[in-house]
């Protein structure tokens, strides 16, 4: 069985058709598409997925390191990370990791307890895609990305902390 798909992501900033299926373990590949597997599918059906003809995305566990995997996932077009709740960073840390020091150009796709609060954060961190919690609206999530409009520290998406800034202007 796969999970039920969302009819739209943010992605980038705006609201967009979400084109890809969270594929459960014991579900069928489908013949065309994009679908999202889990890694631990990835890993033992790599050779099937590679010549299905269909996108494959990778979804990875929050307490998987980075470090392990960015060779073996970092050729897909797609790597979703698990917030399982609210209160659990890892992601985070996992997006960043996979930005800076791995230089991943795709999409990076928050899934689980996605929440307005943490959009922006999450943003900072290299995750350009959100599946929102079924409680959230998209158009109120929209305005999470322009709630702050200082930094106070260097991220993954380039904006310069207000320190940087202050330093600049004294110069």
């Amino acid at each position: 069985m796969s999970a039920p798909l969302p009819q739209s992501v943010i992605l980038d900033g705006r609201i967009a058709p979400n084109e890809w299926l969270s594929l459960a373990d014991d579900a069928a590949l489908p013949a065309g598409g994009k679908v999202i597997v889990s890694l631990k599918r990835f890993r033992a059906e790599r050779a099937a997925l590679d010549g299905s003809g269909v996108a494959i995305g990778v979804r990875i566990p929050n307490t998987e390191d980075v470090a392990s995997l960015a060779q073996e996932v970092g050729a897909q077009p797609l790597i979703a990370v698990e917030i399982p709740k609210m209160a659990d960073g890892r992601a985070y840390s996992q997006a960043r990791v996979l930005r800076e020091r791995y230089a991943y150009r795709g999409e990076i796709r928050a899934q689980g307890d996605v929440l307005h609060d943490q959009l922006f954060h999450m943003s900072r961190c290299g995750i350009n895609a959100f599946e929102l919690r079924a409680d959230q609206d998209a158009q109120d999530c929209l305005r999470a990305f322009s709630d702050y409009v200082l930094a106070y520290q260097r991220a993954a998406d380039g904006i310069e902390p207000v320190w940087q800034k202050r330093r600049d202007l004294a110069a």
